[in-house]
């Protein structure tokens, strides 16, 4: 049997495009990469979250020396939020980076890491998670499931 997987996304030519309530969470996402820590790749990386409550929480990319100790600002968000918030359903969440890693008109997408992450967040409160993805040059991609990123994740079943 053969089977085809598809998906739609949006783009835009800057995130000052997307709704304001998106606006505001790519602001927190910048703030957040601000206080990221990454002395080792240069490279910083921030995450926002807004939850079914409207509280908007905040992660960036924490690097060690002992690689690989250090952790990517999605699953800092999204670990806090399963530690301090159980009962709060993810809306969304939002991802921007500052740094030399990738050229500025690379996409800026999750690693497998944190793809699997999300998606363990998803699958458990089972609703769709919004991803917005804004890269360095301040194009935009926003998928509407972190299914769509990962359609064959770990614990996957058809």
């Amino acid at each position: 049997m053969k089977n085809d997987f598809h998906f739609s996304y949006e783009t835009y030519s800057h995130w000052k495009d997307l709704p304001i309530e998106d606006q505001v969470l790519v602001d927190k996402a910048y703030e957040a990469v601000e206080l990221a820590y990454a002395p080792y790749s240069q490279f910083q990386v921030g995450a926002s979250v807004r939850l079914d409550n409207d509280a908007i929480v905040t992660g960036n990319n924490q690097e060690n020396a002992a690689y690989p100790s250090g952790l990517c600002a999605e699953r800092v968000a999204l670990f806090y939020i399963g530690a301090n918030y159980p009962k709060q359903s993810i809306k969304t969440i939002c991802i921007v980076a500052k740094g030399d890693l990738l050229s500025l008109s690379n996409l800026l997408s999750p690693c497998g890491a944190c793809r699997q992450v999300m998606l363990e967040s998803e699958n458990r409160q089972d609703t769709k998670i919004k991803i917005i993805m804004v890269n360095q040059d301040h194009r935009t991609m926003v998928i509407p499931s972190v299914l769509d990123l990962l359609p064959f994740g770990f614990g996957y079943n058809e």
